[in-house]
């Protein structure tokens, strides 16, 4: 007989196939009842397979008393209770290393937009306005600036890499410092007055949460940028919304927000942010990759073999 597998969250169609092919799969994502889906197999489930913003709490977890893996599609799991998790010794597996590169790429592009104020340079050209008012106000360089990183993981060390090649200095924050050729700050505040630019490429959570505060945004300064493709919650947004709007930093770029997905209004008429729909790892060729490493997550599970990549 196939295992059952609780269906949280909707793979893509070849994942899903290869789902359909190994294990009684049950639908919670699709149900009509959920809560009776979740009453007749959720007892029946070691395993299950959701995204990082599934509501995984303890109430939910009483009702799969067998469950020993939650694989999870995704980098982030903020709302899924993991101090549950651990008490009741199931695993989680999530999927970071497969959007390294995409990730790191959106950060790049969000900085260059926001500095070279590419929407602002678009809505210029298609106006009509480049003819009626002519040259469009000059902009900001990078080459040669200071690149700040806020969490030196993996997604951090390829936007590293990355803007190297556009011959930025490079320094960095984090819990430990690190076997790398960059500039170590042991907090935000001092690595944002060393730096032109601040990337938040740390994981979320309540240890993250308003890491980049009002006082590191001005120590930023009113010629810097801000990027955030981590979590909206590490940024104060009230203290981000301030500062662009009285010009304590000139710029952001923004691809996350703490509330989605209906931003801030405040934030998205603001004319110096850059935003971008929480979706620096929508790619065709990412997200099948991330899909295909849950599976292969639970594949190992079912099989006794070593989880491939264990977050809790």
């Amino acid at each position: 007989m196939k295992p059952d597998l609780l269906v949280a969250f909707t793979p893509r169609v070849r994942q899903m196939a290869q789902l359909e092919e190994a294990y009684t799969c049950h639908r919670y994502d699709t149900a009509a009842d959920k809560e009776a889906t979740l009453a007749e197999a959720g007892p029946r489930c070691r395993a299950m397979l959701c995204n990082g913003h599934f509501d995984l709490d303890r109430a939910f977890l009483d009702q799969m008393p067998n469950l020993e893996l939650v694989a999870v599609t995704s980098a982030g799991f903020e709302t899924i209770d993991v101090e549950a998790l651990k008490e009741r010794g199931i695993k989680l597996t999530n999927t970071s290393n497969a959007l390294v590169d995409d990730v790191a790429d959106m950060a790049v592009l969000l900085m260059l937009a926001a500095r070279r104020q590419l929407v602002e340079g678009d809505a210029y050209v298609r106006s009509g306005d480049w003819g009626q008012m002519g040259m469009f106000p000059l902009t900001t360089s990078t080459a040669g600036k200071r690149l700040g990183i806020v969490g030196l993981g993996n997604i951090g060390s390829a936007i590293a890499k990355r803007c190297e090649a556009f011959g930025l200095q490079i320094g960095y924050s984090g819990r430990t410092k690190k076997d790398v050729p960059y500039a170590f700050f042991d907090n935000p505040k001092d690595l944002a007055a060393w730096s032109d630019i601040l990337i938040a490429a740390t994981s979320g959570g309540a240890g993250t949460s308003h890491l980049i505060s009002a006082e590191v945004l001005a120590a930023l300064g009113e010629t810097g940028s801000f990027v955030n493709i981590s979590r909206g919650t590490v940024v104060d947004e009230d203290a981000l919304i301030a500062a662009l709007e009285n010009g304590t930093i000139a710029s952001a770029g923004l691809d996350v927000f703490l509330n989605e997905p209906t931003p801030d209004p405040r934030l998205t008429k603001l004319p110096n942010v850059v935003l971008y729909p929480h979706h620096a790892s929508g790619t065709t060729e990412t997200r099948d990759a991330m899909h295909q490493l849950a599976v292969d997550n639970l594949a190992a599970f079912f099989a006794g073999r070593p989880l491939l990549t264990q977050a809790v």
